[in-house]
């Protein structure tokens, strides 16, 4: 395959969201990433942490979003270049993925919770999902973490997977998955 036909290629709305949606992991994790620059409890680190928490739980509001544009517009991409071997890890990569925008988003709101915190969200403060329990909110944090630091090589295997696709079995993956604007340039082989 060296063309996208329209029967491949993903709806627009998908791709937008699929791009939505990698900015927002690159913001939520460069935030809490970026906080470590600023002294504790100074306003620059309370701001980075803040929007770490908005962001976050922006994902988990847009998720829903992703999964009904997913299956709204489902493609016929993967079942045309994808052996069943890799149609089962594609699948199971993406319920991770979706699991990683879900639940990360939970666990944070479930630490701030437990740890008395406000949750804000772009000027709103969210209700609480637990009770104050600080050593339950040390559990969740750590969880929280542990998972954050998996994504980093969840996110990074998805996009190598891409890459993959694209220079080694050469089929459209990639770009099916880019936007409009890049399909008149062809990718570099």
């Amino acid at each position: 395959m060296t063309e996208s036909s329209p029967s491949t290629r993903y709806h627009i709305a998908s791709i937008s969201m699929h791009w939505l949606m990698l900015a927002l992991f690159v913001a939520v994790y460069a935030s809490i990433e970026l906080r470590s620059l600023f002294d504790k409890g100074s306003v620059p680190r309370e701001a980075m942490k803040s929007l770490h928490f908005m962001l976050g739980l922006l994902m988990l509001g847009l998720v829903s979003v992703r999964i009904a544009l997913r299956a709204m517009f489902a493609s016929s991409q993967e079942a045309s270049v994808q052996s069943n071997w890799q149609q089962r890890l594609a699948k199971a990569a993406h319920i991770v993925l979706y699991a990683l925008m879900i639940g990360m988003p939970i666990l944070g709101w479930l630490a701030l919770s437990a740890a008395g915190k406000p949750i804000p969200f772009f000027g709103l403060e969210l209700p609480p999902l637990i009770g104050k329990n600080m050593p339950l909110a040390r559990q969740i944090k750590e969880v929280h973490e542990v998972i954050g630091v998996a994504g980093y090589f969840l996110i990074g295997g998805h996009a190598a997977a891409a890459l993959i696709h694209h220079y080694v079995f050469r089929d459209n993956t990639l770009r099916n998955m880019l936007p409009a604007a890049r399909m008149s340039t062809p990718l570099h082989h």
